[in-house]
């Protein structure tokens, strides 16, 4: 199955990601931090790449942009639980954004195991299809 790359800084998502994508075939490794992340991409060979878009230090975004000065092509499905705001119409939508800048999908925590499962799935099967990356992304959400 596929190699993938989980990183988030809290390490219970870490450690639910990790154990579905193993039980469902997928190889993992996992980082808990940007900077990490960054250097696990430039020295791996990953299929995928699940990222936190909130993390201290070396947030999300600028992983994803680091990531795609060296692995342009690794397929992103960024992910994101923390509300900005508590008034939901003004709040910016950041997983719309990251999908704008890059990523093919997104999930919103607390997420399903089947939501989950499912954007790897569509990730790695369009991948495999030879399908280019939309220029937006495709945001999914439970």
């Amino acid at each position: 199955m596929a190699r993938i790359l989980v990183v988030d800084d809290d390490a219970a998502v870490q450690t639910t990601v990790r154990l579905l994508l193993e039980r469902a075939g997928h190889s993992v490794v996992t980082a808990n931090d940007g900077r990490r992340g960054v250097a696990l991409c430039q020295s791996g060979n990953f299929d995928l790449l699940f990222l936190d878009i909130f993390m201290p230090g070396m947030d999300g975004f600028e992983t994803m942009r680091m990531v795609r000065q060296h692995r342009p092509q690794i397929p992103i499905i960024v992910i994101s639980g923390r509300p900005i705001s508590s008034e939901a119409d003004t709040a910016p939508d950041f997983l719309t954004m990251a999908t704008k800048l890059g990523a093919i999908s997104s999930l919103q925590k607390p997420f399903r195991p089947a939501d989950l499962l499912a954007a790897v799935t569509g990730c790695l099967e369009a991948v495999d299809r030879g399908a280019p990356r939309p220029a937006g992304g495709v945001a999914s959400s439970p």
